[in-house]
Parts: C-alpha cells; structure tokens; sequence
C-alpha cells in the first residue's frame, strides 16, 4: 500500500512538472511574440510595398479573432495604420512603387473605399501602382481596379457579377417544432424580427433592401468604370454576362491588362523597377511597412480616435462595445487635459437599447468639454446610430449602412415543444406578473401589452436625439425612421449625416475645431498585451463558442445566438437587422 500511495505522488509530480513545462513555453512563446511586433525594420532602397490582405484589416483591435495558440503568426492591421503607411510611401524614397495582390483580401467595404482613395492619392507621387491576383472576389476586384495595370493569371477569374442578398425565414420552422417567438418592435422597415414572423420578404424590406443594394454598387461601379475607363454600357454587358469568369474575356472587356503568370509579374516588377531578372524582388510587406511607422509629432495635444467596433451590449468585456467599458474610456478622454478632440469611428449594426442609451449620455457630458466628431466605418445603424447622436458633425462613408431609427424587443419559449414532449411546468406566484417570463410557460399576461409600452417609449427617445442633433422635428425624422437603414450616399442627402468623408477627414476636421496645428493620434481602447490575450481566451466559454462558429460558420452561428445568447435577449434593442457583405 505505501508503494501504491508513492507511485501515485510520483505521478501527480510528473504530471504537474509537464503541466509547468507546457504552461512555461506558452509564456515563452507569447514573450517572444510580443517582442517581435516592437522590433522596427529597415527598408532597403529601391523596394515595392506590397499590399496582400492575408490578414485582417481591421478598424479596432477589440475586432481581432485571437486564439491562445496563436504565437504571432496572425497579425492584424489597423486600418489607420495601412493609410499612414501608403502615404509614407508616396514621399519615401525607398518605395518605388506599390503592388496589390488582391487573393485572400480580409476587409470591410468602407475600408477599401478609404484605402483605395490613398492609393488614388499615391498615384500623384509618379509612382506606380499594380496588381495582380488569381480569383478576384469581387471585392477584391474593386481595390485591384485603382492600379495603373491590372494582372490576372490565365487560368483565374473576375467575380464581378453585381450584388444580391437573401433573406432566411424561420416562421415555420419555429411552429413545426414549437418554439414560440413574441416579437414587439417599432417601425415598418425593422426587419431584424421579420425571419421569426413572416414566410415572405415585406415589400418595405424589399424596398430598402433593393435601394441599399443599388446605391452601394452604384458608388462602387462609378469608380470601376472610372478606373478602367470602360463606358456603361459595356461594363453593365460584362457584369450581366459575368465576362470576368473567362480570362481571354475579362481582358477583351477590359476588367484585365495582362494575362500573366506569378513569376512573369514580378519579372515585370524587376523591369519597372531596372532590376536584373536573375535578381531578387526587394518585397516589402504592408505589416512590415507600419512598423516603421514614427509618432506623427512630438506635441503634447492629442486627438483621440476611439474605435466603437462590434454589437453593443451591457458589461466590461473587452471584445465589441461594452456600455461598462466604454463609460470608463470615455470619462478617462473627457478628463485627459491632454486629450483635445476626440473621434469616435462607429462600426457597429447596434444592440442593447440600455447600453446604447449609457455611451450616449457619456459621450454628450464629454462634448461639454472638448470637440467630437464621428465617422462611420461599414456600420452605424441602430444602437450604433444612436450614440453617435453627441456629435459635432457626423462624417460617413458613402457606402456606410447608417439610420435603421427603430427598436424592437422578442422573446422566445420552447412551450409547445415541451409539451409535446411530455415536460410541462406550474408557477406559484404572488402577484398576476411575477413569472415575466418562462422558457417553458411564456411571457406573463401582462409581458407584452408592458414591453410594448417600453418599445414605444424606447422609439420616442431614440427620435428624440436625432431630432436634437440633425436639427429636424419628429416627423421630418419618424418619415426617415422607422428602422429603415440607407447608405452612406443617401444619408447625405436625407439630412442623417453631415459629410461624405475618410476617418482621416474626420481627425483633420477634429484637430481644426480644436485649433490645433501640430498634434498626436491615439487610438482607444489600448491593444491588450499578448499575456492578456492569452487569458481572456481561455475562458471556456470562449473557446466553446469559437469551436461551435467554426463548425456551422459565422452566419449560422449569428443566427444562434440570436436565440440562445442572452445577451442579445437584454431588454429594448437597438440592432441592424442583417449585415451585407461585399464579397
């Protein structure tokens, strides 16, 4: 028995020591990765930036997907950072150029509106810009299209084919299998609740949805055409036709160049570039190039870009907008003397109605004090509309989807289909509402007729700011309103916005109303440190969700927590219906 009892320990010793051993070359490697990233490259002369997207570009770090096994092989890139950099490189004297390989591009629509627009800029340097991919999405066909010379391998493809969206209902499925759906919202245009009420699309959906879609291919088209200085026709010919699937046919319709292998593209690099064919490229990647990127001045005055990326919810996680979080970052800027104006980049579909309502009432007590100017990234709708209602003036991206001035509340139950399973409940109560509401039972008698109020009430005070901020009355806005979302362009025009802009318009236009000449940019909230990362996802509860969103992919798994989440069942939301991806 002692023995028993002493091989035992000895196993429980072994264990632990590996157990160390492990935990000890994560902390290594985290260490070693963190270093990394602050280590600055030289960039040798006579080099090509070059812009691959591999990784993400993202507007906030609070967007990064990161993995506790992720030792710096997935490096994300602020979008602020690729502008700097390119017009770094327009004056850098050694960046002779710039190549765009177009495969993989991770990025939202508004920001290839912003990064084409530097290139566009870049082009006045004399240098050249090309670009080169193998199967275009058609998203990334539209950065591609502002290069001098656009390459395209022989066996690839152009997906350029025109934008479409699909909407899923669930009425259906929910009554075959008894799960009840009660759904209050305000606004006939709200579509977020229509899959769980409805067999069909709403011709007010439909409505939205077709002028939506039109105005964003609209302003992406007009620049294609531009670009590649095709006439209407025969760029709505080879859209309709899909020409950009066949090589030979993409370059007689003029969407390519040259027909061209990898190799033979960079020997037409070295050509530009007078190198020998039997030398190597000097490639300079874009994460690499904003490395070398210095403080743009040594001033004191700062303008400060806080980044609302994500859904809003009630709480303090670091990851989208927590009203917990943002409360703090935002007292912390209004009482930073050296903060002078402050920048809020939304990017966000909304959320929680409460949350929303909480950063909205900090960000007016900071604009007592110094200026705020907005600027809306490829979301500000909803909740995200909401809290950008403390603004000076509101900058938008033409392609933005902005307004959707509505609210709804729906609360699920699973009764009928526990009883056809045999499973029913009984509630002893004292008084008629004190069970609200039940996943087996419902909502209460008095759930609905009271959250109804609350939806209404919620509507009210959302109008309410809008019409303080755009300066309209409640019937200029309730017309626009209505949970109706509209794109950047047409927000313009409407009165919801006050300027189609860049975020670096924004922060320009910040740093004059503060009277500022030289001055810093920050960005908030601060990256977390690797050691941080590693603890925040080795949460179980984040590790459990990133598996399942893997398996059934983003969409589907948006869908799920939609019903399952109770985040998202917390009272009065404030939430963009559907999300619209350029691919």
């Amino acid at each position: 028995m002692k023995d028993f009892f002493k091989n035992v320990f000895a196993n429980i010793v072994a264990i632990l020591i590996i157990l160390m051993v492990i935990f000890g070359f994560f902390m290594l490697m985290i260490f070693a990765s963190a270093m990394s990233e602050d280590q600055k490259p030289s960039i040798e002369n006579n080099s090509v930036l070059v812009l691959n997207f591999k990784n993400p570009i993202l507007d906030s770090y609070t967007e990064a997907e990161t993995s506790i096994f992720d030792f710096g092989s997935k490096k994300n890139t602020l979008l602020i950072d690729v502008l700097d950099a390119i017009n770094k490189a327009k004056t850098d004297d050694n960046i002779k150029g710039i190549s765009i390989e177009t495969d993989e591009i991770q990025a939202g629509i508004t920001q290839i509106d912003d990064i084409r627009a530097a290139l566009e800029d870049f082009k006045k340097s004399g240098k050249f810009v090309y670009a080169y991919g193998n199967n275009m999405s058609q998203k990334s066909y539209y950065l591609a299209s502002v290069a001098d010379k656009l390459f395209l391998n022989p066996v690839g493809m152009v997906e350029l084919k025109g934008m479409s969206t699909e909407v899923t209902f669930f009425k259906d499925f929910a009554e075959k299998y008894g799960i009840g759906v009660d759904i209050i919202r305000h606004g006939k245009f709200k579509a977020a609740v229509e899959p769980f009420m409805r067999n069909e699309i709403s011709p007010e959906n439909k409505e939205q949805l077709s002028t939506l879609l039109n105005d964003i291919w609209g302003n992406i088209s007009t620049k294609i055409k531009a670009s590649r200085k095709i006439d209407d026709a025969s760029y709505k010919t080879a859209v309709d036709s899909l020409y950009g699937f066949i090589p030979e046919m993409a370059l007689k319709n003029n969407l390519a160049d040259k027909l061209v292998q990898k190799s033979e593209y960079e020997n037409i690099l070295k050509s530009n570039l007078k190198i020998k064919a039997s030398k190597d490229l000097k490639e300079v990647s874009i994460g690499k190039y904003v490395n070398t990127l210095e403080s743009n001045s040594d001033s004191d005055n700062e303008v400060a870009v806080l980044y609302a990326s994500g859904e809003i919810f009630n709480g303090d996680d670091y990851s989208d907008i927590h009203s917990e979080k943002y409360v703090k970052y935002i007292k912390d800027l209004a009482d930073d003397d050296n903060v002078k104006a402050v920048v809020l980049r939304v990017n966000s579909p909304g959320g929680s109605g409460n949350a929303s309502d909480e950063i909205l009432f900090e960000l007016q007590q900071l604009k007592n004090k110094k200026p705020l100017i907005v600027s809306f990234g490829d979301y500000a709708a909803s909740g995200g509309y909401y809290i950008s209602m403390a603004a000076d003036k509101i900058y938008s991206e033409p392609n933005t989807l902005t307004g959707s001035i509505g609210v709804f509340g729906m609360i699920t139950n699973f009764k009928d289909l526990a009883n056809r399973n045999g499973i029913r409940s009984d509630i002893v109560a004292t008084n008629a509402n004190s069970q609200i509401y039940s996943p087996l039972s419902g909502a209460a008698p008095g759930t609905i007729p009271i959250l109804t109020k609350s939806i209404e009430s919620t509507y009210k005070r959302f109008v309410y700011f809008v019409t303080q901020n755009r300066k309209k009355t409640f019937e200029q806005i309730d017309a626009i309103g209505g949970g109706r979302v509209w794109s950047g362009t047409r927000a313009k025009e409407i009165g919801l916005v006050d300027e189609l802009g860049t975020i670096q318009q924004a922060i320009t236009f910040a740093a004059s109303k503060a009277k500022l000449k030289d001055y810093n940019i920050q960005s908030y909230p601060a990256k977390v440190s690797k050691f941080e990362e590693f603890f925040k996802n080795a949460d179980e509860d984040e590790i459990a969700a990133r598996v399942i969103s893997k398996k059934i992919g983003k969409e589907n798994y948006s869908l799920f927590e939609r019903v399952s989440n109770p985040k998202f069942n917390n009272g009065v939301q404030m939430s963009l219906p559907y999300k619209i991806t350029i691919k």
